[in-house]
């Protein structure tokens, strides 16, 4: 079984983007879910472990999905973990600095299954 660790400030969006991975057929995964960048850190570096991939936010208190990202980046145990940035921030330039830190694909809300369904293939099988 595979983990997923789903990190957005909003219950909401978490639920939501949970309930958009079930229908595109990702029910038999473990998930987990952390409220900011810190709290995903503290699971990753604790006794959930490094997941298989890492859905973010980016605009979340205390610490952000960028910065959250720059810190698994430099690790050696976290550095190829697979990750699915969802924002409703639109900025190329974000994205492209995004995309730079490698294995990270952007998706810009709202989601649907579909859409979803077509970043996790960008991102996990073909390794962006």
């Amino acid at each position: 079984m595979k983990k997923i660790l789903i990190v957005d400030d909003s219950k909401t969006a978490r639920m939501f983007i949970r309930t958009c991975f079930n229908m595109c057929g990702y029910d038999q995964h473990e998930f987990v879910e952390a409220v900011n960048g810190k709290e995903a850190l503290d699971l990753i570096k604790g006794d959930y472990g490094v997941p298989d991939l890492l859905v973010t936010d980016i605009n979340m208190p205390i610490m952000n999905g960028i910065d959250l990202l720059k810190k698994i980046r430099v690790s050696p145990q976290t550095t190829g973990i697979p990750v699915l940035v969802i924002t409703s921030t639109s900025n190329r330039l974000r994205e492209e600095d995004l995309e730079r830190l490698g294995n990270t694909s952007v998706l810009m809300k709202p989601i649907s299954p579909a859409r979803l369904l077509e970043a996790l293939k960008q991102v996990v099988e073909e390794g962006v």
